[in-house]
């Protein structure tokens, strides 16, 4: 479970309890629960950015000890981002430290727009993107220009199809089908962020995302009827 989400439970848990303690016959609602803990994780969440702030400052000023701190909160998660697209431990381990390398060269490029994580995960993103590009996964540019995709939140399947079954059909798309489908689903960008990452046009982007879409459901199907490799 989520470190956060743990401690404001434990925090809800441990203000119920007071109150059942200090007041007899004291009754708490599912709702008010709810509120409770929600209040719980906004505090831990404003203490978890704080405590980051604090450490992007101590690693601007080249803080070895802030830098390391910053590595081991982040290192896990940056580093299922790298293996999603890479499927490869040691290349995945390899992008995530150059990774690392050029996000304390560029603290100072960290305005605080968006959390560092977020930042972060951009620069994972697009290194393993160029990684794969540096292997000769050549990403081929289209004009797609002409089409107008408006169903980006259609991703209806058949039930009875698993999460995994999803995964490796991905895998089995064109690379620019798969770039983008990963980016969109899996890793949350918008088609403004995917165009930004790949060097298309948001339009572009749209049409990839549908056609890919289109050929996944397909995938899907043949995996389904037993007719997939």
């Amino acid at each position: 479970m989520n470190y956060l989400l743990l401690k404001a439970i434990s925090g809800a848990l441990e203000w119920f309890f007071v109150k059942n303690h200090i007041k007899e016959n004291y009754f708490a609602t599912p709702s008010f629960f709810l509120r409770l803990l929600n209040e719980q994780l906004k505090y831990q969440t404003l203490v978890l950015t704080m405590f980051e702030i604090e450490l992007v400052k101590q690693c601007k000023a080249n803080d070895r000890k802030a830098q390391l701190r910053l590595y081991q909160q982040y290192c896990d998660g940056m580093f299922a981002v790298a293996m999603r697209f890479l499927k490869n431990q040691d290349d995945a381990e390899d992008v995530l430290q150059e990774s690392f390398i050029k996000a304390f060269q560029r603290m100072d490029q960290f305005k605080g727009e968006v959390t560092f994580g977020a930042w972060l995960k951009r620069i994972v993103v697009n290194g393993s993107i160029d990684f794969l590009k540096s292997k000769h996964q050549k990403m081929v540019e289209l004009n797609e220009a002409y089409m107008h995709v408006t169903d980006d939140d259609d991703w209806t399947i058949e039930d009875g199809i698993s999460i995994k079954k999803v995964k490796d059909a991905i895998e089995k798309l064109a690379e620019k089908y798969r770039y983008v489908i990963q980016l969109f689903l899996m890793e949350g960008y918008d088609h403004s962020e995917i165009s930004q990452i790949l060097g298309i046009s948001e339009t572009a982007s749209r049409t990839r995302l549908l056609r890919g879409k289109t050929q996944l459901k397909e995938e899907l199907k043949d995996i389904d009827y037993g007719t997939g490799s």
